[in-house]
């Protein structure tokens, strides 16, 4: 007995000596928070808070022959390799339209920052009282103007705003809510209490930064996470969609739209800096993701454009801004927004969330009239304090300022370049000349958060940004967590693109944990019926090009490896089969025009293809393989919402990994041991991506184009290949005939079916006539008469794309040929290749006019 109970003590010793080998890891390996500021981790002694204490001793042992220190480690680059993995970036395009070199990985921190329940509950409060506050400011100031009136805001804090919007003066709003979502940024001060730096009311951020946070955290900490009582988020994105989808709802029955609405997630586009998390909360909301161009309004109502034409849109979750989102009546510059939007949300025909004209409130100077205008609408003071605030427009203000102008900061009251105000440098001279467009506010040391790193934990200067959601019965709540972010040095702001990093906000409850899930009540057979996603224009033309770019890039690899293959083989090629290859790559932009060809100086068409690899710039008519791959990889950027991370992840990979196999130094040129294995990969790598796009994704009309895009790109380089070679009677030779296999990929079954009959007609079957190979002509129209049978549209509007294929077959017969020498043969296919690549590139525009540009068959569908 005895021995029994030894033995069973032993797991809990050993769980035991493990709690304490992570607190004492935690305490022991923190560099000291600086004095006069809070410190997250520890208390005044340097001894863990509480809810660290517990967090450590939820920390399981570490794996065998590691300590808690390298365990830690280990976790940090577990994070990094799943942001890597899953695509999470955030840009700094600085007017660099090339993204490769503009966008870099999300920053997350392994630890997370706690907040205590009696923390959270006063955060909590202040914060719903800070949303209806604003909600109300907005009735008011938008309507009677009593604010203005009773002189608790002044005018010209509203009237020289860009942000307050004089055609929305009077408009009430769908449902009568102006803000679904407000977003504050806090931070705790030296004695622990909460403070609120700023307010976000336009299209608050993060949101979707806040739900990958989350899911990639508590993976790494789930005992943790669990006996912490992390309160979980998932109900707050319900109840915003919730909220959204029945005000839109009530718009789509005064309509006559039926009682499904409609709802978009608007986004900027690619080049915003924080499109990923546009196009995550999109696919986990089950929104469409749509950029200006996709919508349009037609008799004050918006539609978007969607490749089966014309669809209601009943509501708008915006992360454009207000300047931004309409150049008929706001910036005329703008190319993000829609044509005619204020218009319908003027007429009530659609739902903004949040309405348009609330930017103003961003405005640092309105923080030093909120206590007045607080007790004026809500009867009660403010709960969570704002920092200390002069405008400077006041002239009482800005004398009792002034001369002590070392412990504030300097904000612009409007918003500059970007879409807030921007701390400046001190300039008294500026402040005098224009004392309405400055505002002065208190410093704040933020607290310490813990970050780990390289076996250390290190104080970093951290802001918390939480969200409040409405209901849309009067009511807000407040998302259970939110966005923190460190900054490097403490300078009065928290910013992702000054090197700032994030972590997850971990809410501990006393009570019940919320197990809500996204998946909403059950469906109905009419829900599952509108459950399908449109496929807009803009999508839908990406898609089409996402298939024209892999194709094309494919040939290229292809054309690329046999040429270099054929430059480094010791046997000659026949000068014919020379001079179509240097014609060929030519042709299709794989050298540059002017060029010697492999029969003049087969060492300067080898230096002209090796240096045109690698650039990404058209150069003298030559369109390289780096070239297309940008280009791939631009157009799977404006496709994150649709495709998997392993799909987009691989095409960027490809193409970084390319680029980095080319890589020489200085004006020296790769060579042909490093760029032959090189196209290797990148071939087998594109074999993957087009087996992710045939056999991974969902068939619909997004799929359906991305398909005809594919088939009309292949369609036209296989002709262009044969076109190539008949032309420069290349086919008179064996060598000849071998390389245009190579290229149709056609090798293996070429010598199965015929063994060594290499003769043209023997060609002709397998690379024209024969429909089940898939890169024959005849494969090749087989499935473009099919995929194009599918597309949207009237059988009269589908005959006429379907005319400019040959009816059946490739359009030409084996029996057509019988009897025919060679140079008939020839003339044939040299007549049918030029034919087919004409009527497919003419067949590429007239898809575009139909379901991109909607130029023709357009039909509003309502």
């Amino acid at each position: 007995m005895p021995q029994t109970q030894s033995q069973s003590s032993l797991p809990f010793e050993a769980a035991h000596a493990a709690a304490d080998a992570a607190a004492h890891t935690l305490a022991g390996r923190a560099l000291p928070a600086e004095a006069g500021v809070w410190d997250e981790l520890r208390d005044a002694e340097q001894q863990l808070r509480a809810p660290w204490l517990r967090f450590a001793q939820s920390l399981p042992p570490p794996p065998a022959a590691l300590d808690v220190a390298t365990d830690l480690d280990r976790r940090v680059a577990q994070v990094a390799q799943r942001i890597r993995l899953d695509g999470v970036t955030h840009n700094v395009f600085s007017g660099n339209p090339d993204p490769g070199a503009s966008s870099r990985p999300w920053s997350l921190e392994l630890l997370p920052l706690l907040i205590e329940p009696a923390d959270w509950a006063r955060i909590e409060a202040g914060v719903v009282q800070r949303a209806e506050l604003l909600q109300r400011m907005l009735a008011d100031l938008y309507g009677p103007q009593r604010l203005l009136h009773e002189g608790l805001l002044p005018p010209a804090l509203l009237l020289r705003h860009p942000g307050w919007l004089r055609p929305m003066i009077g408009v009430e709003p769908p449902s009568g809510m102006r803000l679904f979502i407000v977003a504050f940024d806090l931070a705790r001060g030296p004695d622990g209490r909460w403070w609120q730096v700023a307010q976000r009311t336009q299209g608050p951020s993060g949101l979707g930064y806040v739900l990958h946070n989350r899911l990639v955290i508590a993976r790494q900490f789930p005992e943790a996470f669990r006996d912490l009582r992390v309160q979980h988020i998932a109900s707050s994105y319900r109840r915003l969609l919730d909220t959204l989808e029945a005000a839109a709802r009530e718009v789509a029955g005064s309509h006559g739209d039926g009682r499904t609405p409609r709802v978009v997630l608007l986004t900027p586009g690619p080049y915003s800096e924080t499109y990923f998390e546009h196009a995550y909360l999109a696919r986990y909301l089950g929104l469409p993701l749509v950029e200006g161009g996709d919508l349009t309004v037609r008799g004050e109502r918006v539609f978007l454009k969607t490749v089966e034409g014309l669809e209601p849109v009943h509501g708008v979750l915006r992360r454009l801004d207000d300047d931004w989102c309409d150049p008929l009546e706001l910036r005329s510059d703008s190319a993000l927004g829609v044509p005619g939007l204020l218009l319908a949300a003027r007429a009530g025909t659609v739902v903004m969330a949040n309405a348009l004209g609330s930017a103003f409130l961003e405005s640092p100077a309105l923080q030093g009239f909120m206590p007045g205008i607080a007790l004026r609408l809500t009867g009660e003071p403010l709960q969570l304090p704002s920092l200390p605030t002069w405008w400077c427009g006041e002239a009482a203000a800005w004398a009792d300022a002034r001369e002590q102008l070392a412990d504030k900061i300097v904000r612009s009251t409007f918003p500059g370049n970007g879409r807030t105000s921007q701390v400046r440098e001190r300039d008294d001279a500026a402040i005098e000349d224009d004392p309405d467009a400055w505002t002065l506010q208190g410093r704040l040391r933020f607290s310490r958060a813990p970050i780990w790193g390289e076996g250390a934990i290190g104080p970093r200067p951290a802001m918390v940004r939480v969200y409040a959601i409405a209901d849309g019965g009067g009511r807000w709540h407040v998302l259970p967590g939110g966005m923190t972010r460190v900054a490097r040095r403490e300078d009065g702001s928290v910013s992702m693109q000054r090197g700032g990093t994030s972590l997850d906000t971990w809410v501990l409850t006393d009570g019940p944990v919320d197990t809500f899930s996204m998946l909403p009540q059950r469906l109905q057979v009419d829900d599952i019926a509108q459950r399908r996603r449109p496929v807009s224009s803009r999508t839908g033309e990406n898609l089409f090009w996402l298939g024209r770019y892999t194709e094309r890039t494919e040939q290229l690899v292809r054309l690329a490896r046999a040429t270099l293959s054929l430059i480094d083989a010791d046997n000659d090629a026949p000068p014919v089969v020379l001079q179509a290859l240097s014609a060929l790559a030519v042709k299709v932009g794989l050298a540059p025009d002017g060029v010697p060809t492999l029969v003049q100086s087969a060492t300067l068409f080898e230096r002209a293809v090796l240096a045109g690899l690698s650039n990404l710039e058209p150069a003298k008519g030559a369109t390289s393989i780096a070239y297309n791959l940008a280009a791939l990889d631009r157009t799977t950027m404006a496709l994150r919402e649709r495709l998997s991370s392993e799909h987009w992840g691989l095409i960027r990979s490809m193409r970084e990994a390319f680029a980095l196999a080319l890589q020489t130094e200085g004006d020296e040129l790769p060579t042909l041991p490093v760029v032959l294995p090189a196209l290797d990969r990148l071939a087998l790598q594109l074999a993957a991506v087009t087996g992710a796009q045939t056999d991974r994704m969902t068939r619909d009309h997004g799929w359906r184009l991305l398909t005809v895009g594919r088939l009309l790109e292949r369609l036209i380089g296989v002709a262009t290949r044969l076109q190539a070679f008949v032309d420069a009677q290349a086919l008179a030779s064996v060598a000849g005939i071998e390389l245009l296999l190579e290229l149709f990929d056609s090798v293996i079954t070429f010598r199965a079916r015929y063994q060594r009959h290499e003769d043209l007609l023997a060609l002709a079957d397998l690379l024209v006539l024969d429909s089940a190979n898939p890169r024959a002509f005849a494969g090749v129209l087989r499935r473009l008469r099919t995929e194009i049978g599918k597309l949207p549209g009237d059988p009269e509007t589908l005959q006429r794309l379907l005319a400019m294929l040959p009816a059946e077959g490739a359009g030409l017969t084996l029996e057509s040929l019988r009897g025919a020498d060679d140079a008939a043969i020839a003339q044939a296919l040299r007549s049918l290749s030029a034919t087919l690549a004409r009527r497919a590139s003419a067949l590429a525009d007239r898809v575009g006019e139909r379901y991109f540009t909607l130029a023709h068959g357009s039909d509003q569908r309502v």
